[in-house]
């Protein structure tokens, strides 16, 4: 087998990022209390549950903070804010849980040792991970063997969610375009130079993106045979997109769609199921109990920003396709579709000024608990979208009612991984991110979206 550079994949960082975390912290906080002053947090063996639980804070604050984002990690003056964060708000949490943890210092040094020692431990390794580990001594080079006109795309969505996945060459398998590709930095290779490109390009890995089997001749056939008994990974296209972007890649399904859909277990598991819904219960109740603490504030904006119903019922298509009435708090101006339904665009002058805070901080939506109670949506689900685009973007989109198998949700994978839909284009990629929770729902991927929907809210990357 060819030797190949070392690579970390997306999973492997994210707990390498997680694991070195709590060890520089620890380690940091050790030599402080051993060496100044600094008796707050001390580790020994009667005392281990003050680690557990600071261990706890740092990984659920750095997760809504987004400080295992790896386009974000992947340089210090973008994490840097996360960082400070983070250490923030679970010192904050920290001395406001002396039950759980040490009891607040009579000396406010202490804090100050405390705050600033897992502050160093962090920028620490932090830099040590953007300089070192995110250097192109550890990028994943890859080969890629398909058709011509897919290589853009391909480039484009691993290069957004992988910087460290770098496509060195293109092997063309359309035998009818005898064409050199035209892609700044990807540069075409024939069958018979695969060999030549692994060796001297240190590729890792082989990916096969093409539409028609049949395109690949015998020979390049018997190659990437030869190749894989020789332990050398071969991937398809599909399984690699899904891996790296965490959505399924729809446009490329084609008449063997069924290959694509193995969903999970969970959409059928009576236990999931009834924890699932017990959860919505819980949230809804919190929820209502919230949208009530913050009803004052928001009649009064909607007296002066506003200056009409506070409430609006609209349309959305629900489970299995059954039409429901949703709930919302009104953003919009007084027959703000009075030619039509249309998609809501980005600085959407139909929008009031105070409707513009509700969206961008999201609390429009809250209403929307009353959905949940009465068993409409759940929590976390697919948005539900109006019967007049639905029937327009299943004309368009390929499986886009395959989202109706199970509740639409007040957050999801797609709300918390892209953008507000407002176009067709914006419709397919929620798309492949919805089809994804539903093909991988579990409790653990609704903890990561329920942690996602804190950083969502937090920045306020409402629309």
């Amino acid at each position: 087998m060819p030797k190949t550079s070392l690579h970390f994949n997306l999973s492997e960082r994210k707990i390498l990022l997680r694991v070195f975390d709590v060890l520089f912290i620890l380690f940091f906080l050790f030599f402080v209390s051993n060496t100044f002053a600094f008796d707050y947090f001390t580790i020994t063996k009667d005392r281990w549950a003050w680690v557990v639980v600071l261990i706890i804070y740092v990984s659920v604050f750095g997760s809504i903070f987004e400080m295992y984002d790896l386009q974000k990690s992947s340089k210090i003056e973008k994490i840097s804010s996360s960082i400070v964060f983070t250490v923030s708000i679970t010192v904050l949490f920290y001395l406001l849980t002396p039950f759980f943890t040490p009891e607040l210092p009579a000396n406010r040094l202490q804090i100050l040792f405390f705050f600033f020692s897992m502050l160093l431990a962090l920028f620490s390794w932090r830099y040590i991970y953007s300089n070192f580990i995110e250097s192109p001594r550890f990028f994943k080079r890859v080969l890629i063997i398909g058709e011509t006109s897919n290589i853009e795309t391909i480039i484009d969505a691993f290069k957004k969610s992988d910087p460290n996945y770098k496509i060195v060459g293109f092997i063309n398998c359309e035998l009818k375009n005898q064409e050199k590709i035209k892609f700044k930095g990807i540069k075409e290779y024939g069958p018979d130079q695969i060999h030549n490109v692994i060796a001297s390009k240190g590729v890792g890995e082989i990916v096969i993106a093409s539409y028609n089997s049949e395109s690949i001749t015998s020979d390049l056939y018997y190659k990437l045979i030869r190749l894989l008994e020789s332990g050398f990974p071969i991937k398809e296209y599909t399984q690699v997109y899904e891996e790296l972007t965490q959505r399924v890649p729809v446009q490329f399904v084609g008449k063997d769609f069924y290959k694509y859909f193995p969903f999970s277990r969970s959409n059928q598991n009576k236990l999931y199921l009834f924890f699932h819904r017990a959860f919505d219960l819980v949230m809804a109740f919190i929820g209502v109990g919230v949208a009530l603490i913050f009803l004052p504030l928001i009649l009064i904006g909607n007296a002066f920003g506003n200056r009409g119903k506070l409430f609006y019922t609209q349309e959305r298509v629900g489970k299995n396709g059954k039409l429901f009435k949703i709930i919302k708090y009104r953003t919009m101006i007084k027959n703000a579709e009075a030619k039509g339904a249309v998609w809501a665009q980005k600085g959407d002058s139909r929008i009031t000024p105070f409707g513009k805070f509700l969206r961008y901080s999201r609390l429009d939506e809250m209403p929307q608990f009353l959905n949940i109670l009465r068993g409409d949506m759940s929590f976390i689900g697919p948005r539900p979208e109006r019967p007049f685009f639905v029937k327009e973007l299943s004309q368009m989109l390929p499986f886009y009612e395959t989202r109706h198998i199970i509740k639409p949700g007040l957050t999801g994978w797609a709300q918390v991984k892209t953008r507000y839909g407002a176009s067709v284009d914006d419709s397919l990629l929620k798309l492949q991110y919805d089809l994804y929770y539903i093909k991988r729902r579990s409790f653990f991927l609704d903890i990561i979206i329920l942690i996602k929907t804190f950083s969502t809210v937090i920045y306020f990357r409402g629309q």
